[in-house]
């Protein structure tokens, strides 16, 4: 459904760009599709709550997922980038004891969830237009929403029963580096690094017992793209 949406938004916000443009203008509008490639630098506070001996942490698995954008030129360096990725089953693992009383925790599979991460970046390209190589950075915001949000088995074993999980939505900065190669007037490759800051506080609730920690993500995403101009 979501990549339904998205995919139904991207060919909107490309159907009015080529109303608004001229034939003889500039090619102002690129759509971009390649894969995102997300890295975690996760640390958290360790988990608190009744009943959890200390040192009981957690840290995600990478992951890949496909990758959307939709570009607008400003002028010859100036860009605004609308970037996302096809939400993406993220794996939390245990971090810590082996063991949780008699059951098994560390390097455990304990929660999953999907998340929506629009990123919206203003962006700078270095030479001119007629330049074949192009290095740009760029610095935005990052706006995340978790959803589908599941304990596993593991998960519900090493809290005592069937648990629901709390992530409330995160809003911070973004920064992207990167390069774009000409194939042809309107073919372009692209390649980059960014980083966004991405924090929430997971709630864990078994049969009304709370447990808390506070989880910095620290995603890290390196991207390769095709880009369409016109």
């Amino acid at each position: 459904m979501i990549a339904r949406i998205a995919a139904t938004a991207f060919a909107l916000v490309a159907a009015f760009a080529v109303a608004g443009a001229r034939a003889d203008d500039v090619l102002s509008n690129s759509l971009r599709v390649g894969a995102y490639y997300v890295m975690y630098d996760t640390t958290a506070d360790d988990i608190t709550g009744p009943f959890v001996p200390a040192g009981v942490n957690l840290k995600l698995k990478d992951v890949i997922t496909p990758y959307f954008a939709y570009v607008r030129r400003l002028d010859r360096h100036l860009s605004v980038e609308l970037a996302l990725g096809a939400p993406p089953l993220t794996k939390t693992e245990g971090k810590g004891p082996a063991k949780l009383g008699s059951v098994p925790y560390n390097g455990q599979t304990i929660v999953t969830a999907r998340w929506l991460a629009p990123t919206v970046l203003l962006t700078y390209s270095f030479f001119d237009e007629s330049a074949r190589w192009r290095p740009y950075i760029g610095a935005g915001i990052n706006y995340t929403k978790f959803y589908s949000r599941q304990s596993t088995p593991a998960g519900d074993a090493a809290s005592g029963g069937p648990t629901r999980i709390d992530l409330p939505v995160s809003v911070g900065p973004a920064a992207t580096i990167g390069m774009s190669y000409r194939l042809t007037r309107h073919f372009y490759l692209y390649g980059s690094i960014s980083a966004s800051e991405v924090n929430s506080r997971l709630i864990a609730t078994t049969a009304g017992i709370t447990r808390t920690t506070h989880i910095s993500f620290g995603p890290r995403a390196a991207v390769l793209a095709m880009g369409y101009s016109f």
